[in-house]
């Protein structure tokens, strides 16, 4: 059973680890396994030492040996895997939303690193790294052979340390040599500003940062505008692979008075828990209306508050099909300080509806045009394209996912500018402002 902190994420943030994960408590022990089990661990076992015995280089046995396992771990699905304790540190440090590294969400994809989204301003960003590049080469070494934790680890350095990235870009007729230089990567959780009469909140990543920092840019917009002269509040969760369970569930209750925000299910049907808003008088935005953004960058945490908002009619939800991300992933410490990623449970909205492979549906469909030189390229993200992913309850050959691209300039953001219109009345739709009287709970 998951408790207490919890991580999702929808790929690997560079420079901290490379997982997409929920981090928790220990589960519970294995069953034993049959005869024929340890007749196969035999072999196994037989293999080993044939390699190590045999093989014509020597090998490294603790290579060997992290490699049997992740190769055990990665048939399970995507986000299952074994940390060593250099990786399972970096995912501690990582959970606090500063970490070293290039600030690039990663992959792997057809025996390269894919980069879904570099995080906005970092070093990768800086340097010119784009979402849906892929990287063959790191400092002159191929990327084919290696597994996403090596390249990971080899993308990794001291601060301040240059690093060449060779990358395949479509439309591009050769490959493309980015140098960057690492830093330490600090995440700002929530960036925020006012448009006029809307607040505008940007959630980035869901760390242990996240709901103090929305805090501030709430009362920060609250200063600027009158309350009589504020339309509402755009939440914007585009681009946002995820992060803490428990962060997901507070910036949930920001904006709940009431209700269910999210529940697991492990494989035993007595394996469940559930999280609720805190009952209270008003949510912290004082019942102001809201709008949340979402599109096929938005996993995991960000389609636990969007789904949880969207269910209790409390914002209606504008964009295209989030990633899919639903299954959880506990963190079991091994010893010599390594750690287990496994996936344990599926979470659920309020309706009871499972998004893994599926994703949230926006009340509102609102597509994001390409600019030129991203247009011809595949830039739509998704769970249900990753291979070897759990395949979800409601998942259809329509898959989950969609265009992961959010333009610089606000004034070409023809989503963020149809939110905005809606809280101001220019635009109207059946869905906004929603009843919460109408809200989809789960009866189970």
């Amino acid at each position: 059973m998951m408790r207490k902190l919890s991580l999702l994420l929808a790929g690997a943030l560079m420079g901290a680890s490379a997982m997409s994960l929920v981090y928790g408590a220990p589960g519970s022990t294995a069953n034993a396994a049959g005869s024929d089990t340890y007749k196969q661990l035999a072999i196994f076992g037989d293999i080993f030492e044939r390699v190590r015995a045999q093989y014509v280089t020597p090998p490294d046995d603790k290579a060997l040996v992290e490699n049997a396992i992740n190769g055990m771990l990665s048939s399970l699905d995507p986000h299952s895997s074994y940390m060593n304790a250099e990786e399972a540190q970096d995912m501690r440090v990582q959970t606090k939303g500063e970490f070293g590294g290039l600030g690039i969400e990663v992959t792997m994809e057809n025996d390269l690193v894919k980069v879904i989204t570099p995080i906005d301003d970092t070093p990768a960003a800086k340097a010119g790294v784009l979402a849906g590049d892929y990287i063959s080469k790191i400092d002159g070494t191929e990327v084919r052979g290696m597994t996403l934790n090596d390249a990971v680890d080899k993308m990794r350095g001291p601060v301040n340390t240059p690093i060449t990235l060779t990358v395949l870009r479509q439309g591009a007729d050769k490959p493309i040599e980015i140098k960057v230089v690492r830093d330490i990567i600090k995440v700002k959780a929530v960036k925020f500003r006012v448009e006029s009469d809307v607040g505008y909140m940007k959630i980035t990543s869901f760390t242990e940062k996240t709901y103090d920092d929305l805090q501030n840019a709430i009362q920060q917009i609250k200063k600027q505008v009158p309350k009589d002269k504020l339309k509402g509040y755009v939440l914007d969760l585009r681009l946002n692979p995820g992060g803490l369970l428990d962060q997901a569930v507070s910036v949930s209750d920001t904006f709940l008075n009431r209700g269910e925000i999210v529940s697991t299910r492990g494989r035993d049907p007595k394996d469940v828990t559930r999280f609720d808003a805190k009952p209270k008088a008003t949510d912290d935005i004082e019942g102001k209306p809201l709008v949340v953004l979402i599109n096929g960058g938005s996993a995991s945490a960000s389609e636990i508050v969007a789904g949880a908002l969207q269910d209790m009619k409390r914002a209606t939800v504008v964009g295209t099909q989030s990633f899919g991300k639903g299954s959880v992933q506990t963190i079991i410490p091994l010893g010599e300080n390594g750690a287990l990623r496994l996936t344990t449970a599926l979470y659920y909205t309020p309706s009871g509806k499972s998004i893994q492979g599926t994703g949230i549906t926006p009340d509102i469909k609102v597509d994001q045009p390409l600019p030129p030189e991203l247009q011809g390229r595949d830039v739509t993200r998704g769970e249900s394209d990753l291979k070897g992913h759990i395949k979800g309850a409601e998942e259809s050959d329509k898959g989950s996912g969609s265009a992961a691209y959010v333009p610089p300039d606000p004034k070409d953001d023809l989503q963020l500018i149809y939110a905005e219109e809606l809280l101001r009345g220019q635009k109207t739709d059946p869905s906004f402002p929603p009843n919460p009287d109408k809200a989809v709970m789960n009866n189970q």
